[in-house]
């Protein structure tokens, strides 16, 4: 899901802008080249839809001396820029490609990879994983900004030891601070309880035991409890990427507008959940191209050939668009008004890659597609707190059991997700460790019968003859489901009401924008929402955190300390029977509990435009846009 919600910060509404944002005109397809792009079912909506200029036509084909520019669309608005106060996909995207982590992932890479980002080397990690010591390389610069008075600003290791800190900092609220108080470092946790109790700001210049400057390039982080796994967040650039404190303290609450990095790229243009476009930052490191085709990816070997040697990013600015609706954002890029179509909207799937096949007219045109299980889990949530769907007690869990099972997993697959997902089975993805491939459990299991058996025995049945289920003690039963105005949370909708009305309990459905949505999840106002959770790190415990009580994205709100104590065991063993052994333990009590109906594992698909070169999905890697390059000889001739 990724989730995030800024703390104290104002919004600003009008446009944030640096440097230019003059736009060329829109780029069209003639009439007859696009409709034979479309099947006859979407052809007389995409003339109306190209022919009154779609979101993102707004670029010009560039002659090659021209800026290279890469554009594509979000399907959900971002919320802001700061690393300390957002953790929604959307939003961390556009800042892992501004702010710099310590560590990167290898963007080709078949399984994770790790490796030196702005380190001289990869950090040194003690036997019992209690002490990390990281080196920062000299030499790296912030983008430029008025914060820093006309002077060259250094990386140092004082900015890494600040974005951690501002984590801890009340002020921010920071919704990833649960991954920090997880391991303890030590004294951080103490000092915030200690200023919050005496109601001081938190101070940034307090020493603490568990995070300390070694010298200008070199930091130190001590830990309570060993965390084999802890290293994975230093390759989140949206979570732990270097901040400089001048900055921050510059622009104060509307930090969230104004993010400034190291990385490769700086925000040039911000239309709040419409459209945002990043230029390349001129202080960025030398940095070239060194991918290795993966095995599996043979139609590769040319690309990635070809960009060798190069100095990335390859581009010169990325435009996107926020198009919320399916159809307009399949068919800007039907239209080459879009360079790359991350996540191709399942209810196209039949036209665009019939039996998982690159439809034949596309493939002509020498569209590319990667397919992919995404690491992550759509879900709904109950809150626990609610005095409806909330509660431990036998009669709770088992309206939460039957509601989960009234909802036809196979047929929102077929049906909502075009065929495009694999049910759950609990909290965990395929493909890292602590995934079963053979455990089967409840949470998967569609069965009426004995839904309405649980509901019977547990008092909830109709007490008013009004042919809906009431509460045990005679109040009405009625269940508020939040959703989003969109196509494929309208479907989802529909499948609802039919189990819903199957099992005659009432729910009724609450339509909000998704940032909405997050920010009533977060103040614990929906009875249940439903959402996705995507991994931030190639393991389990990303999911087994949904039922953490100190985690900020179990928005169930979850408290049960048998299971916080499962986690926590887990969390300190390496990799192994062990840590196998008590994650599946964890697993089953959450399934028993039913805080979250987990419903798929979606499979996506990608494509891009033929003169899109060295395209592939790292799903670690959130910015490809530093690893591909655009043809725009071969663009220009498309389009002619």
């Amino acid at each position: 899901m990724n989730k995030a919600r800024p703390a104290h910060p104002t919004r600003p509404q009008a446009m944030h802008k640096t440097r230019s944002t003059v736009q060329p005109p829109a780029r069209r397809l003639g009439l007859q080249k696009l409709m034979a792009c479309l099947s006859f079912s979407v052809a007389a909506t995409a003339v109306f839809a190209l022919g009154s200029g779609s979101a993102l036509a707004q670029t010009a084909a560039a002659p090659s001396s021209e800026p290279k520019i890469l554009r594509y669309a979000f399907r959900v608005a971002e919320t802001g820029f700061d690393p300390a106060q957002i953790s929604d996909t959307y939003s961390k995207t556009v800042a892992a490609g501004i702010f710099d982590a310590p560590l990167k992932y290898e963007y080709l890479a078949k399984t994770p990879k790790l490796l030196p980002n702005t380190l001289v080397a990869m950090p040194e990690i003690s036997a019992d994983f209690k002490t990390l010591t990281f080196e920062v390389k000299p030499g790296i610069y912030f983008n430029d900004d008025e914060a820093f008075k006309g002077k060259k600003r250094e990386l140092t290791a004082a900015d890494y030891v600040y974005a951690i800190k501002r984590h801890y900092d009340p002020l921010w609220k920071s919704p990833n601070l649960y991954l920090l108080e997880n391991v303890k470092i030590l004294g951080l946790s103490e000092l915030r309880q200690k200023l919050m109790k005496a109601k001081k700001p938190f101070d940034y210049d307090q020493p603490v035991e568990g995070l300390q400057e070694l010298g200008r390039y070199k930091f130190q982080i001590k830990l309570g409890v060993g965390d084999p796994r802890f290293v994975y967040q230093f390759a989140d650039h949206a979570f732990l990427g270097a901040v400089a404190r001048e900055v921050v303290e510059f622009y104060g609450d509307k930090i969230m507008a104004h993010p400034v990095g190291t990385n490769a790229w700086a925000l040039a243009e911000w239309r709040r959940s419409s459209r945002i476009v990043l230029e390349k930052n001129p202080n960025f490191r030398e940095e070239y191209y060194r991918e290795q085709v993966p095995a599996d990816k043979p139609e590769l070997a040319a690309q990635v050939k070809a960009l060798q040697g190069r100095r990335i990013p390859l581009i010169d600015r990325v435009e996107i668009a926020i198009i919320e609706e399916a159809q307009p954002r399949w068919l800007s890029f039907l239209g080459s008004e879009a360079d790359v179509l991350p996540e191709v909207p399942f209810e196209f799937a039949g036209i665009a890659f019939p039996g998982d096949k690159l439809a034949p007219n596309l493939a002509k045109r020498g569209i590319q597609m990667t397919r992919f299980i995404y690491p992550e889990i759509a879900l709904s949530y109950f809150n626990m707190e609610d005095p409806t769907v909330g509660g431990y007690t036998p009669e709770k869990i088992a309206l939460r059991r039957a509601i989960s099972l009234g909802m036809e997993v196979d047929k929102q697959i077929r049906l909502a997700r075009r065929g495009q997902g694999i049910p759950v089975q609990g909290p965990s993805i395929p493909g890292v460790f602590g995934y079963d491939t053979a455990f089967k459990s409840e949470m998967s299991e569609y069965n009426l019968p004995k839904a309405k058996a649980l509901l019977d025995l547990y008092g909830y049945t109709d007490k008013n003859g009004d042919g809906w289920r009431d509460m045990p003690d005679g109040s009405p039963l009625r269940i508020e489901y939040a959703t989003q105005p969109n196509s494929e949370s309208r479907q989802l909708v529909e499948l609802w009401h039919k189990g819903m009305d199957a099992l005659k309990i009432k729910m009724v459905f609450k339509s909000a924008k998704w940032p909405e949505n997050l920010k009533s999840a977060n103040a614990g106002k929906l009875q249940m929402w439903g959402v996705s959770w995507v991994a931030s790190t190639p393991d389990n415990d990303t999911f087994l955190a949904l039922g953490d009580s100190k985690s900020k994205g179990n928005k169930a709100r979850f408290n049960l300390p048998a299971y916080d104590a499962l986690y926590q065991k887990q969390k300190a063993l390496p990799d192994g029977p062990e840590r196998l052994a008590i994650m599946r333990e964890a697993q089953r009590m959450m399934i028993a509990y039913m805080p979250y109906k987990m419903d798929i594992h979606r499979i996506f698909t990608d494509m891009s435009q033929p003169w899109v070169k060295g395209y592939e999905r790292n799903v670690f890697v959130r910015t490809f846009w530093n690893y591909v390059d655009v043809d725009a000889e071969a663009q220009k001739a498309f389009l002619k």
